[in-house]
């Protein structure tokens, strides 16, 4: 496309230090205007790169969209199964929750992101990446951090830290000013900020900058409010092989088919909403809001077959370790030495995690009903009430109670 008054570039030092970059392109709001910005001030070629990961959107507007704005490269790319099965499913062996309730399901994204578009910046020749992430949030640290770990010399661009475009109504009139077609609400404001995946959705801003407003109930989008879900409860079995979900009931499922399964059943029966006030990495407070259904349910069935496989002292540690296992990912340290290292142990400990759980759904809750496996280390034997065949001897109790209540004898007997 010939350029034109607006295209040329406005910052000459730009122009010298960025020939192409690979923009990371939803084609909302925000990124387009980015493309353009890029265009404008940068004056350098954009190649664009769309990740379809489960948010369940058409992505060819995209790829027109983008196309319409003189983009030459346009990258959209299927990598659900590759989400799923090389970082939702392994953060979901450690059973990983940030803050008591984030199931994390917009943090690990981010690293799959940032891996794509390193690689395509070398395969396209590009100088740079930019994304849309603003100065205010944890997403520009996790794209970043995982670039720079990937491709050390890499540069970045983040528009959000450069430009005066620092509300939604600027990049609206900037979208208007420029020809970009927006999405509005029938009022012509923005809508929430929303980021949806294979695992989660989420949603931010607008009322809901407010801790103590109540979401619109029309705002929910995979899931019922628990008291419109089914009167009937739903029976699940889900089969587990070395900590990964592989089936449910009795059918083999991938690691996409597996989660979506879970999110459609999960959502009917109102499970997976959570309402959270988090601590950013950057310092501040944030409200947001998230649908989880199919994640809610596989954390519940995953604790479950761990419940009779794992030795206690390893399911302890696993339960020690975690917090600082989600920290890592929720802060963009997925591609961390540190990380890596816990990865591997984490895995280690679920070499025997195989099995089938039973669980109930009924109006937002998951309640187990059942596990076996063949790896149990459940000994009916040794815990039953009745008559055991010399296989506990009950007087060994006393000794070790006694042993590890010497310590505490000798205190209080000095205390006294």
């Amino acid at each position: 496309m010939p350029q034109t008054k607006e295209d040329i570039p406005l910052n000459r030092e730009k122009t010298d230090m960025v020939g192409k970059v690979v923009l990371a392109y939803s084609g909302g709001l925000d990124t387009s205007v980015i493309l353009k910005w890029l265009q404008h001030e940068y004056g350098c070629e954009v190649v664009t790169f769309t990740a379809d990961i489960g948010q369940g959107e058409e992505l060819e507007p995209a790829r027109v969209k983008a196309q319409n704005l003189g983009v030459k490269e346009v990258f959209v790319e299927d990598l659900k199964e590759e989400f799923v099965k090389d970082f939702v499913f392994p953060m979901f062996r450690a059973n990983t929750i940030y803050e008591g309730e984030y199931l994390l399901g917009t943090s690990i994204a981010r690293p799959l992101i940032a891996k794509r578009l390193v690689e395509i910046a070398q395969q396209t020749g590009a100088d740079a990446i930019a994304h849309g992430a603003t100065g205010k949030g944890n997403d520009q640290v996790r794209f970043e951090l995982g670039a720079y770990a990937l491709k050390p010399d890499i540069k970045i661009i983040a528009p959000w830290r450069e430009w005066d475009l620092d509300s939604r109504e600027k990049l609206v009139a900037y979208a208007d000013q420029h020809g970009i077609p927006v999405e509005k609400k029938p009022d012509g404001s923005a809508d929430y900020s929303m980021d949806a995946n294979a695992l989660h959705i989420s949603y931010e801003g607008g009322i809901l900058e407010d801790p103590w407003t109540q979401p619109e109930p029309q705002m929910w989008r995979w899931t019922h409010a628990p008291q419109d879900a089914p009167d009937k409860a739903e029976i699940l079995e889900l089969d587990f092989e070395q900590g990964d979900l592989v089936g449910i009931n009795g059918s083999g499922k991938s690691p996409a088919e597996a989660i979506d399964t879970l999110n459609r059943v999960g959502g009917r029966h109102g499970i997976g909403r959570a309402d959270i006030v988090e601590n950013r990495y950057v310092g501040m407070k944030n409200r947001g809001c998230y649908e989880t259904p199919g994640g809610t349910i596989l954390l519940k069935a995953h604790r479950a077959i761990e419940s009779i496989t794992l030795d206690r002292e390893v399911a302890h540690l696993k339960d020690e370790l975690m917090p600082r296992y989600a920290e890592l990912i929720y802060n963009g340290y997925w591609w961390s030495p540190e990380r890596r290292m816990l990865q591997q142990m984490i895995d280690t400990s679920q070499l025997r995690v195989n099995g089938t759980v039973r669980l109930q759904l009924y109006k937002g809750s998951v309640l187990i009903m059942g596990r076996k496996s063949e790896d149990s280390l459940f000994d009916q034997r040794i815990v039953t009430f009745g008559d055991d065949q010399g296989a506990y001897n009950q007087a060994d109790a006393g000794g070790f109670i006694r042993l590890n209540a010497l310590r505490l004898r000798l205190a209080g007997k000095r205390n006294s």
